[in-house]
């Protein structure tokens, strides 16, 4: 994918503009942070040449400047909500969050726990945290919050909510996923602030959808495509072309809630000029830093036909509506887009079709179209990975890369100890096995290190992939997709 995206302009500009929305509220922001902290590969797709790390590179860049605040949702961890690019739970990913950010050298004050009723499992999440040392504020919810503002920016609204003590001029708070009460506890310690004589404010910073990229410019409708299930809607911000006869695009929640947010600011700040559109809320300055538009365009495009696939296959196991697939056929529809514009997609259904067996197919960076397919011994995902660094690395075909005296007892393990009812080795078995045998066999040992260059290469799978083979290929950093078709009868996988 060719680049069109300078993410070191970004970084520049990014901070540039935080820095001056520190400035602007006598240097105590309460910073919003939407999306991914780290490993944000939707933005990487779709903005090829942006950082997957840029925003926690950024805040590394503010550190002395900077602390965080990290928000769950009570009920998110109540109903073990999974965060679906990695296949964990919220409440494990902010112990990943916190860990990956104090890896990174920055500080984190607090631990919010919102919406809090007393559920079982948010208050063992909240006694595991506090025995580990770290410091868990609870926020009950406000009644009719946030349509009573009036309760809202009271003592019993915001002022019933523990205050946070903190030190530095940027205070970010951020969250494992959505509609965690990232806004509301910007909005509690600004009120608390307020309180304590300190004009604290807030801002937001979002990559999606891009305000000053057209409505409907491939980048924004692939945001929609990414939020099919939660029915997001990119619209033009009414308030901003009223208040500056400009157009900025924004989507459905932010215009719905400005309003009372705004009316809540005003009665927290006692000024109610502080903003005039959501858009000027936030502070992403993403929009400025494309450098090759068409670039953008056609990954954005293929972002589209990815998330449908994914979206196809979330509801034929059940997790999702009709409705978001019917979404995303309008989005697709809308830019002539159909599965095949994806290059992997007819190599796999094909390779299956001729061989009546799963398959897969990749695209390496070359352009070169590599397939794996089902054997006797082996997943299609493991055929398609050992066959790539077989092409990368220039060993022959008939070369096997897995000795037998590696290969023998893997199997004998999985059939006649652990009785597994599925006999072929999985993708990370088949990694396992090619890293022991690269210590002995020079062509194994050059096979391992060619796989750093399957990294953003495009994959398709004509059947849906075990767990365990999608979680392999995910750590391989590769974007495949699935035809919504189980490989078998059989109902448990």
């Amino acid at each position: 994918m060719n680049s069109g995206f300078d993410n070191a302009m970004y970084m520049k500009k990014q901070t540039q503009e935080i820095l001056k929305r520190v400035e602007w509220f006598s240097h105590k922001l309460y910073l919003e942070f939407g999306g991914k902290l780290f490993d944000d590969y939707h933005a990487a797709r779709v903005l090829p040449g942006f950082h997957v790390n840029g925003k926690i590179l950024l805040l590394q860049e503010l550190k002395e400047k900077t602390e965080i605040i990290i928000c769950i949702n009570a009920a998110d961890i109540e109903k073990n909500k999974i965060r679906a690019d990695l296949g964990i739970t919220y409440d494990m990913d902010c112990l990943r969050l916190i860990d990956s950010i104090r890896s990174m050298g920055l500080f984190i004050s607090n631990i919010v726990i919102s919406q809090y009723t007393e559920q079982p499992s948010a208050a063992m999440f909240k006694n595991k945290l506090e025995r580990r040392g770290e410091k868990v504020t609870i926020h009950r919810l406000i009644n009719d919050y946030p349509m009573n503002a009036e309760l809202a920016v009271s003592e019993n609204g915001y002022g019933a909510n523990p205050y946070i003590e903190t030190n530095k001029p940027l205070v970010v708070v951020t969250a494992p996923g959505p509609a965690s009460g990232k806004m509301a506890t910007c909005l509690s310690q600004i009120y608390h602030e307020h309180k304590r004589g300190l004009k604290a404010g807030y801002a937001k910073f979002e990559t999606f959808p891009v305000w000053n990229l057209p409505l409907n410019h491939p980048v924004n409708l692939a945001y929609e495509a990414a939020t099919a299930d939660l029915n997001d809607i990119n619209s033009i911000d009414p308030y901003h072309l009223e208040a500056y006869g400009k157009v900025a695009v924004n989507y459905n929640r932010d215009i719905e809630v400005f309003p009372l947010v705004k009316n809540i600011l005003a009665q927290i700040m006692g000024n109610d000029k502080v903003y005039q559109s959501p858009t000027d809320m936030g502070v992403n300055m993403a929009g400025f830093c494309i450098t090759d538009d068409e670039a953008v365009k056609e990954a954005a495009k293929q972002e589209i036909i990815r998330r449908y696939f994914k979206t196809l296959c979330d509801y034929k196991e059940g997790m999702l509506e009709i409705s978001a697939i019917e979404k995303l056929e309008k989005i697709m529809k809308q830019l002539g887009l159909t599965p095949e514009h994806r290059p992997a997609v007819l190599p796999a259904t094909g390779t299956a079709n001729k061989n009546n067996c799963p398959a897969t197919a990749l695209i390496l960076r070359d352009g070169s179209l590599i397939t794996g397919r089902t054997t006797s011994i082996l997943a299609a995902s493991s055929s398609l990975i050992l066959n790539c660094v077989k092409k990368l690395a220039g060993i022959p075909d008939d070369i096997h890369l897995i000795a037998p005296h590696v290969l023998e007892p893997m199997l004998r393990l999985k059939d006649e100890i652990l009785y597994d009812r599925n006999p072929l080795l999985s993708l990370d078995e088949v990694l396992n096995a090619l890293s022991i045998c690269a210590a002995t066999d020079p062509s194994a040992n050059k096979c391992l290190t060619k796989l750093q260059e399957l990294r953003g290469c495009d994959a398709h799978s004509s059947h849906i992939l075990s767990k365990s083979d999608e979680r392999a290929l995910k750590k391989l950093a590769i974007n495949v997709t699935c035809t919504p078709e189980f490989s078998s009868e059989n109902l448990y996988y």
